[in-house]
């Protein structure tokens, strides 16, 4: 049975699997920078030296960053949902399994954080998925008002963050200068261990930074993540996944996506001129680039739901099946670009600046999905996908 007609027999459409190959080539692009650079610094740390370099930081900022996560986030909602549906068309037990995959996503981040990126994204998910599972029974109405709740929350949050960085630089400047020299000692460190130091050394490193940025991490990023998640249960429920025909696409990329894209470009303006990581400009930027990232978001949902309803080409479909092994390709995604960057790989941190750090990421990216496609045209699931589905339904009827 070919990838089109297992779809078919699950009573899937293609969309939600073009929507994580989307995702997953914008999570690589913006993933890149905190991987050949120091990640509180990213591109800003030497590898901006050309208007190449400053043209595709400004590209990926505009584009891709929040943007590629919040599809992701929307597409875990999204398998959160089938994986109830499965479990109710099969007449067995939910919570067990899902705990346990909930438990396995755990693990693999807290190796993905150890072995290849501090960036990881597996144990936050864990974590908010934990709290989506008490949205199991909740009704589309009640999903969407949480949704918007939990995302305007975190945007006020980050508005927050920024107006305490202002007035912090203006009404205790030493301390201030106090965590700006912690961030350059951070920075030092980075470059000699990743830049020069042993495999081990990398680890520990990786773990320090990860429990210092998680809770940051989650601040930033992690209540807009649980919102997606609401937004993807939400978009099951509500029977328009599974039709990219419906109305409220066309009117995500008639309407929400100009809104969004001229609020992400000029969040990415103030973001190329902050120069400093800690200065109230990039928490300004981040405060926009939070704001208008559901608009973008839905946006290009509306512009993959527009490909999606067309004729199923093979290209589409090639694309297509590549999404549907996302934890492969995105732990893949961690290892190429670890081995290139580090110092026990090909030894490239901070030698090259960012264009040719995107383009780097690009071809990841493409390479990724393209693995992934075609290890699907010969097998059932993606290497990790079978993995996480052993310990999920170890010792229960895998239907």
């Amino acid at each position: 049975m070919n990838y089109v007609e297992q779809s078919q027999a699950a009573g899937r459409h293609v969309f939600p699997d073009l929507t994580r190959a989307f995702a997953l080539i914008g999570i690589v692009l913006v993933n890149v920078g905190a991987i050949a650079f120091p990640m509180m610094k990213g591109f800003i740390d030497g590898g901006l030296n050309t208007p190449l370099d400053q043209a595709a930081m400004f590209s990926t900022t505009a584009f891709f960053l929040l943007k590629s996560y919040t599809l992701f986030s929307f597409m875990f909602g999204v398998g959160f949902a089938y994986q109830m549906q499965s479990a109710e068309r099969h007449g067995t037990g939910f919570a067990g399994r899902y705990w346990r995959r909930i438990f396995g996503l755990l693990v693999l981040g807290l190796l993905h954080v150890a072995l290849l990126f501090q960036g990881d994204i597996l144990v936050m998910y864990a974590i908010l998925g934990s709290i989506l599972f008490l949205f199991r029974k909740s009704t589309v109405k009640t999903l969407k008002r949480w949704a918007i709740s939990i995302y305007s929350f975190q945007v006020v949050l980050v508005g927050f963050g920024a107006l305490a960085v202002a007035m912090a630089q203006k009404y205790v400047p030493e301390e201030m200068a106090i965590e700006i020299e912690v961030m350059k000692d951070s920075v030092i460190e980075s470059r000699a261990v990743f830049g020069e130091g042993t495999f081990i050394e990398s680890v520990s490193l990786r773990f320090a930074e990860w429990s210092e940025i998680i809770i940051f991490g989650m601040m930033i990023q992690g209540f807009g993540a649980l919102a997606f998640f609401l937004f993807g249960l939400a978009a099951v429920r509500a029977d328009i996944i599974s039709n990219p025909s419906a109305p409220i696409w066309k009117k995500f990329r008639r309407i929400f996506l100009p809104i969004g894209i001229a609020g992400s470009l000029a969040a990415a303006y103030v973001f190329s001129t902050a120069g400093d990581m800690m200065g109230p400009k990039m928490m300004l930027a981040m405060a926009l680039v939070t704001l208008f990232a559901p608009f973008s978001t839905a946006g290009y949902l509306g512009l993959i739901a527009k490909w999606a309803e067309g004729p199923m080409t093979p290209f589409k479909t090639f694309i297509a099946r590549g999404g549907t092994a996302s934890l492969t390709a995105y732990l893949m995604q961690g290892l190429i670009l670890s081995l290139i960057f580090n110092n026990y790989g090909l030894g490239l941190y901070r030698e090259i600046g960012a264009a040719g750090c995107v383009l780097i990421a690009l071809l990841t990216g493409i390479f990724t999905v393209s693995f992934t496609s075609l290890w699907r045209k010969k097998f059932t699931r993606g290497p990790m996908e079978y993995l996480l589905r052993s310990w999920t339904y170890w010792g229960t009827n895998k239907n």
